[in-house]
């Protein structure tokens, strides 16, 4: 059900950034409408990275009302009509074979403060019955995505840990490759394939992933993993910021 609620309203992202006066326009009109009937879900969203980047994940350093050196706040949410938001646990891919699963996991725990810290504007959300009772509230679902696999460390027990709590989606590469499946700067040329699309392991991670419910993120891969993944995913998958051109 979560994947055909974003599907059904991820389109109407460009109605936040209109100036047209919607007494003067139908389909604005129509859109206010059906965005207040259904919530609009934004896939993808970097305020958690930008929150570490200048803050160092130090909340009580910043207010969310009044910040101005993000494209996000408070207000600029209340007035796009935002209902759910996936807010990115990113970190970058120096951090693989390192401590990546421990960055991410800082990552992972800003959003739950943001949460606590604004608990009139934002709750946090699992499922999606948690979107409709946000939505209901006229507050912003605040759901999690891993953006990157090597945030995992090729591990299922972290990936399970994870989803514990609370990501519900993983995009499978950022822009290196992990161990078991190979990242969008291959079919570039500017780096070389090492799995010709997923590993053995990459795939029982997608099996993992179905069984779970955790959706499958196919931004920043290769065009060979996206087909590998259409080919074998018992659930719909994503693509939450890029790259679905390259299945059409």
């Amino acid at each position: 059900m979560l994947s055909k609620i974003i599907s059904t309203v991820y389109w109407a992202l460009w109605v936040s950034s209109c100036a047209v006066n919607a007494a003067e326009d139908p389909l604005m009109t129509r859109a206010l409408r059906l965005m207040s009937e259904t919530p609009l879900i934004d896939g993808h969203n970097d305020l958690p990275w930008q929150l570490r980047k200048q803050f160092n994940n130090e909340l009580n350093k910043v207010d969310l009302n009044t910040l101005n050196t993000t494209h996000t706040n408070i207000p600029k949410i209340k007035e796009g009509r935002l209902g759910a938001q996936f807010w990115s646990a990113y970190v970058p891919c120096d951090t693989q074979y390192k401590d990546a699963v421990r960055q991410t996991l800082e990552q992972i725990d800003v959003v739950h403060r943001m949460c606590q810290k604004y608990p009139n504007d934002f709750m946090f959300a699992a499922t999606s019955q948690d979107i409709m009772d946000a939505f209901a509230m006229n507050k912003t679902a605040s759901l999690i995505g891993v953006e990157g696999g090597h945030s995992i460390d090729s591990s299922l027990g972290t990936l399970r840990t994870m989803y514990q709590l609370g990501v519900r989606y993983l995009t499978l590469t950022h822009s290196c490759n992990t161990p078991w499946a190979d990242n969008w700067r291959v079919d570039t040329g500017s780096e070389p394939s090492q799995h010709d699309g997923l590993s053995p392991f990459g795939k029982q991670l997608i099996v993992e992933m179905n069984r779970l419910g955790m959706l499958i993120d196919l931004a920043h891969v290769t065009e060979k993993v996206m087909n590998q993944v259409l080919d074998m995913s018992k659930a719909p998958v994503i693509f939450s910021h890029s790259s679905a051109v390259h299945c059409l």
